[in-house]
């Protein structure tokens, strides 16, 4: 199987902010991290139903067009109570409808959307939930690997702490005594055990042995 090696790695992205998070966590390894973004490269359209189909897709359209490999990622919250929603339209359920005259993500109503349907259920309802980050490796000759990681935890209203980005505010990890939220916690607490280190972990092991 191709295993990365030093040289160059494209990260499938256009956010300079998350460009450099992953250069950092990959820097050690002697390898390159540019952008789809600097390489002028499109975004394809996230087409998938699951996360790894997803980050497949835009791994796949960032090798093929560089001639690079390419690692992408895909996020996002699951709700066991919801049958795994909103999954892979975790960030379409904050979207701003146009018609508000105000475009962008609003969080906050996200995470009341999720808040609503489970108060539906009644106050028994499972609130557990997890974040899941699929990382996506693919290279110009065609072969690829997926690194799945998750971080379980359960739901909590009302939103808490300012720290965090997303639906932070109302996830409580399981990994932490506790009943502090991710938006609580020190920043650097929350990437020790979050779904994002669980896969580069997983990527590490298998890319370089370590």
């Amino acid at each position: 199987m191709t295993k990365l090696g030093g040289g160059s790695l494209v990260i499938a992205t256009h956010n300079a902010g998350k460009l450099k998070e992953i250069a950092l966590l990959l820097e050690p390894y002697g390898l390159k991290c540019i952008s789809a973004g600097s390489l002028g490269l499109p975004e394809p359209a996230e087409t998938g139903k699951t996360f790894a189909e997803n980050a497949l897709i835009k791994a796949r359209a960032a090798s093929e067009a560089s001639g690079l490999a390419a690692l992408a990622d895909d996020s996002g919250l699951s709700v066991d109570a919801l049958g795994g929603r909103p999954g892979v339209y975790t960030a379409d359920w904050a979207e701003r409808q146009w018609f508000e005259g105000d475009p962008g993500r609003d969080w906050y109503m996200a995470m009341g959307k999720v808040e609503g349907m489970l108060s539906q259920l009644g106050p028994d309802t499972d609130r557990s939930a997890a974040f899941h980050c699929v990382l996506a490796v693919s290279w110009p000759d065609g072969e690829h690997a997926i690194y799945d990681g998750r971080c379980p935890g359960t739901l909590t209203w009302p939103p808490r702490g300012k720290m965090g980005f997303g639906y932070d505010p109302v996830f409580v990890p399981s990994a932490l005594e506790g009943d502090a939220t991710f938006a609580e916690i020190d920043p650097a607490q929350k990437h020790a055990i979050s779904h994002r280190a669980d896969a580069f972990a997983k990527l590490v092991a298998d890319q370089f042995g370590a």
